[in-house]
């Protein structure tokens, strides 16, 4: 509670910084998407480059601050919409807030566990005992890393944690670890991209959880659902879009992404493939129950949440095609 009432003091503060100036005409609406400039977000840039967001009315502004923010803003109005991750969403509602889920962005949870080829690990199960690297006791990396164990039996008793912040790659190039919790399209293509062998435990192949997402709050979703349905509409539209022509979308990035065009181009590009591999699906934007009900069975687990909440009101299809 101490951690919410923080944030929630903190959002005028917020506000006064990331307000964006509207355009006339349309209806501004502030974006925020939790990380930093990546191609991971390349259908938000795409709708924004080919005026996907402006045909629907919209003047959307992007910014890249903390989810945990987001939440606590979008929970108390300040905010209309944000891209946070399914666990996020339930801890906020754990905490009273009224948020909802209105699009499943990624399809598959993109966190798993990596490890060089010598170190002999192959399935959960050959994490007990082992030294894993993570970037701390929080977070979507946290989450997805208890998840893995719980689906192999074990629990943190069972491993040696370890803090290494976002040095996973370094970490496990030097055997600082043994293994390592990692975002599935990022850190395995920077290690073979150095010639390392790994193998890579991707927590989607072992149990279905919630990923990133569009939030909104109770009282936008009731008072105007026809903008949640626009916003929806339109990345879902940026989606399909990169998916259908990634190498443009590559192209888009460039404009967005600060020094994307000094980087490893193949391993970027890689990160792109990787990244539209999780978005895809038969029914794009489509959030499963079953994930919600593992989600919510990890955070019990843990200890984060502390009763069973009602699932109806954290998530809706209602905005999907």
């Amino acid at each position: 509670m101490k951690r919410l009432i923080f944030a929630l003091l903190l959002i005028p503060l917020l506000l006064v910084a990331c307000t964006p100036t509207p355009t006339p005409g349309l209806t501004p609406v502030r974006l925020p998407v939790g990380y930093i400039p990546n191609v991971q977000f390349a259908p938000l840039y795409v709708a924004l480059e080919k005026g996907f967001f402006t045909d629907e009315g919209l003047d959307v502004k992007l910014d890249y601050s903390m989810e945990n923010d987001n939440v606590a803003l979008v929970g108390a109005g300040e905010l209309q919409f944000a891209v946070v991750s399914g666990e996020q969403v339930l801890l906020g509602r754990g905490s009273g807030l009224p948020i909802t889920y209105v699009m499943a962005w990624y399809q598959q949870y993109p966190v798993g566990v990596v490890a060089k080829t010598d170190q002999n690990i192959h399935s959960p199960e050959d994490l007990r005992g082992r030294v894993i690297g993570l970037p701390g006791l929080y977070g979507a990396s946290y989450i997805g890393l208890r998840a893995l164990l719980s689906a192999a039996g074990l629990s943190e008793n069972d491993v040696s944690l370890q803090s290494i912040g976002y040095t996973q790659v370094e970490a496990l190039a030097t055997d600082q670890v043994q293994a390592a919790v990692i975002y599935v399209a990022n850190e395995p293509n920077q290690l073979q991209a150095r010639g390392y062998d790994i193998v890579l435990l991707n927590t989607a192949d072992y149990m279905e959880l919630v990923s990133n997402g569009i939030i909104t709050s109770e009282k936008v979703l009731q008072e105007n659902p026809d903008l949640v349905q626009k916003v929806v509409r339109t990345t879902l539209r940026g989606i399909e879009d990169v998916i259908a022509d990634p190498d443009g979308a590559y192209e888009i990035c460039k404009k967005y992404v600060e020094n994307l065009e000094k980087a490893d181009e193949t391993v970027q590009r890689k990160v792109l493939a990787d990244s539209i591999k999780m978005w895809q699906s038969d029914r794009m934007g489509y959030s499963d129950p079953q994930g919600w009900e593992n989600m919510q069975a990890v955070l019990l687990d843990m200890g984060l949440l502390n009763s069973k909440l009602d699932l109806s009101q954290a998530f809706t299809n209602q905005f999907i095609p």
